[in-house]
């Protein structure tokens, strides 16, 4: 690894952090404020919402400009979101322009990895992009939800500083050659290239696996923070500082999974890691019977386990099969696209079952059954596509 990765491990780590701080104070206001539960998830669908609006220009976007520099942009956009929230904007709509500037910041800082590195560092790299993204998440799960029980405004101006702060690092990204920049930058020329990268994405057998993957792990894997916060509030009687101590195990999970799959597993064999996305299903479902605090952190440790050691494979192949098809940016705007139409989708559902009122174990049992069914089609599928492709290689008799 070069000393630019480094810095961009940096300063990836500090603008995670303040996102998910944020996440976790923007909750606690929106608790101080007495408004309605369901406006909890809704707080994600504000976020997300400029991933999938904008996912046609972020990534042309970032082709278009040192990536360095798209990031630093991204986190001024971020610092401008929160620092509204300090000054009394809704949290919903001040999240929202975070999610502008997490929309362009995303395709830039893993499509740098390409462009950094070479191909048979990109799963390691992956693991310690993964792995330190999931500390920040543990961190700011923990230091957000601490800080933001004693006084949420007070943590917002403190996340507000981070943001500044990532961006400094980011001014000292090495500026890198420009890579698949647009002939054109008509607005209608721009959703005709991203339609041609979504497609050339999914018809790719590789991509088609490993895009399926990655979007039904960060739309399960956003909602299933909130469905903690949730339920450990209702079974657990826990506040926000000590709900946020769960997700930090998950976090944990996470990343030490990252690591084993950097370690063990090569690009090559990157979707032999499918069934463990299954097992995590099995063991979401375990913890609609779990009322003990100690049991709930180790099955949700294990649980971010599986998940980084599924997904990190999986991410890398499909950045990989992007870079060689459509290019490092679009290829992560395609990945955004539907990773966070996922996210919409999925905590949009588990809006409408809190306003329902469905019991909190009957949701969770509901999302470890999606999680499962999902797999296990996708699996089906990786096998289908692998025997296709077998009976193509034999000769003719």
């Amino acid at each position: 690894m070069n000393k630019g990765f480094y810095t961009l491990l940096v300063a990836q780590f500090i603008s995670a952090l303040a996102d998910n701080a944020l996440l976790f104070a923007a909750i606690a206001l929106l608790q101080q404020m007495h408004a309605p539960d369901w406006h909890e998830p809704l707080l994600l669908q504000f976020f997300v919402i400029s991933y999938i609006v904008l996912a046609p220009f972020v990534g042309s976007f970032a082709d278009a400009l040192p990536k360095g520099k798209v990031m630093f942009i991204s986190n001024g956009i971020k610092f401008i979101g929160s620092l509204s929230m300090v000054l009394g904007m809704p949290p919903l709509y001040a999240y929202g322009i975070v999610g502008i500037g997490a929309a362009a910041y995303s395709p830039a800082k893993y499509g740098i990895l390409t462009e950094l590195l070479p191909a048979n560092k990109l799963v390691s790299a992956n693991g310690w992009m993964e792995g330190s993204t999931v500390i920040a998440i543990i961190l700011g799960a923990i230091i957000g939800g601490l800080m933001a029980s004693i006084d949420p405004r007070g943590a917002m101006i403190a996340i507000t500083a981070l943001y500044l702060v990532a961006a400094g690092f980011n001014s000292f990204i090495p500026k890198l050659p420009i890579d698949h920049t647009l002939p054109k930058k008509n607005p209608l020329f721009i959703l005709g290239d991203f339609h041609h990268s979504f497609v050339a994405l999914w018809r790719d057998p590789q991509g088609q696996v490993s895009l399926s993957v990655t979007t039904l792990f960060w739309g399960a894997g956003a909602t299933l923070r909130l469905v903690v916060i949730a339920w450990a509030g209702i079974v657990l009687e826990f506040e926000i500082d000590k709900a946020t101590q769960l997700i930090a195990a998950v976090a944990l999970g996470v990343a030490i999974g990252s690591v084993i799959a950097a370690r063990y597993i090569t690009l090559e064999n990157a979707v032999k890691v499918l069934p463990a996305g299954i097992a995590m299903g099995l063991l979401v479902i375990v913890m609609a019977w779990i009322t003990e605090w100690h049991l709930a952190a180790l099955l949700l440790f294990t649980v971010g386990v599986l998940s980084g050691f599924f997904v990190v494979p999986l991410n890398a192949l499909l950045q990989h099969r992007g870079h060689l098809l459509i290019g490092a940016g679009h290829s992560i705007a395609v990945q955004n696209f539907n990773e966070n139409l996922g996210i919409l989708l999925l905590s949009g559902a588990y809006t409408l079952m809190v306003k329902a009122g469905l019991a909190i174990n009957d949701i969770v049992v509901i999302f470890g059954f999606f999680v499962i069914i999902s797999m296990s089609l996708i699996n089906r599928l990786y096998r289908r596509q692998k025997q296709c492709t077998a009976i193509e290689s034999q000769p003719d008799s």
